[in-house]
């Protein structure tokens, strides 16, 4: 979520399933679609029927592989460097939809002249504070943008378990800026993009990921193909994906993918998480996750600029884009709650909200366990035992409380531990 909330504002999926079936490429990591989401992936059948051609890329070969047009067997993890690959593909030949590039993504806005990428120190970018182990992402703004004290303060809350609206490095004024059209100025974004995934040749890609140069190039030229202003091209994924313990960035380069070949907003185009669409997904839009609210709209935590509706929404409106008309849509939210009792003498009822106090995501709720903070589990709709990127913890988590309740129709691995 928080690689599709840093590209396009929002964490949501880019389209819905049935537009998948005016692709003329699918593209499905990191899910059996066809065996998982039989559903939806009539969609991709009804695609293939038109002429659409459909990758699986899988360490295993399954249901879907089997529907596939191509099926790209690699190594389990190295999905990043598939994807960066990829991304190295489109940029050494001219494979980008330049004219959507230049009027719809940020290729063209020069960075600061402090930036300085992975390739200038040694796999880290400009800001690293090595004391504090994280960045401070001044740097990361673009030339002509003020430098403001909100800028300083990029970057989400540590009680934020990754799906916090705003990210580290996000420009404060996305309204002024430098850019260059011709995508030439060595300090515009789309240069150093492709000096940064330079190194993602096809040979690094049969090295790292295991997959012949002669399939991951026949499958390179299969997927970027479809772009450009009569074609699109999907992306598919579900926990494949997500639960990689760096499934942000391979989220993140999978955005990135899709932009340089124009395939965000348009028919058959786009990035869709495959998720339980009764369960994980529903969860998500009602929302049951903790710290967000109906509309992936951020819930206000215990902190100074949370406390008033006034400073709550200077905090997350931004100029332009989505989260632009961020107070409409809280006070909305608000007025459909409280509906009469909701004013604007009392905020629209916006001190009734619950405050979040700390990660209480997955893994934080998990290492308070693993350190003997919590009691008890009812686990419903989910098998940790086996169904999380680290499943030694989980279990050791889970054999340090005192009762568990697992409510399941069969007798999962959690039930049976």
């Amino acid at each position: 979520m928080p690689g599709l909330g840093t590209s396009f504002g929002r964490d949501g999926a880019t389209t819905a399933q049935q537009d998948l079936k005016n692709a003329d490429a699918i593209l499905i990591m990191g899910s059996s679609m066809a065996e998982n989401h039989p559903v939806g992936f009539q969609w991709v059948m009804e695609a293939r029927e038109r002429g659409a051609k459909v990758i699986h890329v899988d360490p295993r070969f399954n249901r879907t592989s089997a529907m596939a047009d191509i099926w790209v067997p690699l190594r389990a993890g190295s999905d990043v460097l598939f994807l960066g690959g990829l991304i190295n593909y489109v940029l050494e030949h001219g494979k980008e939809f330049r004219e959507y590039v230049v009027a719809y993504t940020n290729a063209s806005t020069l960075l600061r002249d402090d930036f300085r990428d992975t390739e200038d120190l040694d796999g880290l970018f400009s800001g690293w504070d090595a004391e504090k182990k994280k960045y401070d992402p001044e740097s990361w703004g673009y030339r002509g943008a003020p430098s403001t004290e909100r800028n300083k303060k990029n970057g989400h809350s540590s009680a934020e378990g990754g799906y916090g609206k705003d990210r580290g490095g996000e420009a404060e004024e996305l309204g002024k800026f430098e850019s260059d059209p011709t995508l030439q100025d060595p300090r515009c974004v789309f240069p150093v993009l492709k000096r940064h995934f330079g190194r993602y040749t096809p040979v690094m890609v049969e090295r790292g990921c295991g997959v012949p140069k002669e399939i991951f190039l026949k499958t390179a030229e299969t997927f970027t193909s479809a772009s450009g202003t009569e074609k699109t091209a999907a992306i598919c994924y579900a926990v494949g994906w997500t639960q990689h313990s760096n499934g942000v960035q391979i989220i993140r380069s999978a955005a990135i993918l899709q932009l340089l070949l124009g395939n965000i907003g348009r028919p058959g185009g786009g990035i869709l998480a495959l998720r339980g669409h009764a369960s994980i997904q529903g969860s998500t839009d009602i929302p049951t996750l903790y710290d967000m609210l109906p509309g992936y709209l951020p819930m206000p935590q215990f902190e100074a600029d949370s406390s008033k509706l006034k400073s709550f929404i200077a905090k997350h409106k931004s100029r332009t884009g989505l989260w632009a008309n961020f107070d409409k849509y809280i006070v909305s939210l608000l007025k459909a709650w409280y509906g009469d009792a909701a004013t604007a003498a009392n905020n629209f009822g916006f001190d009734w909200l619950p405050r979040v106090t700390g990660d209480h995501s997955h893994f934080g709720y998990w290492y308070d366990m693993l350190d003997g903070k919590m009691d008890g589990l009812f686990v419903m709709g989910q098998n940790p035992a086996v169904g999380a990127p680290n499943g030694r913890l989980q279990r050791s988590a889970l054999a340090k409380l005192k009762w568990m309740v697992v409510r399941d129709m069969v007798e999962i691995e959690t039930a049976s531990f």
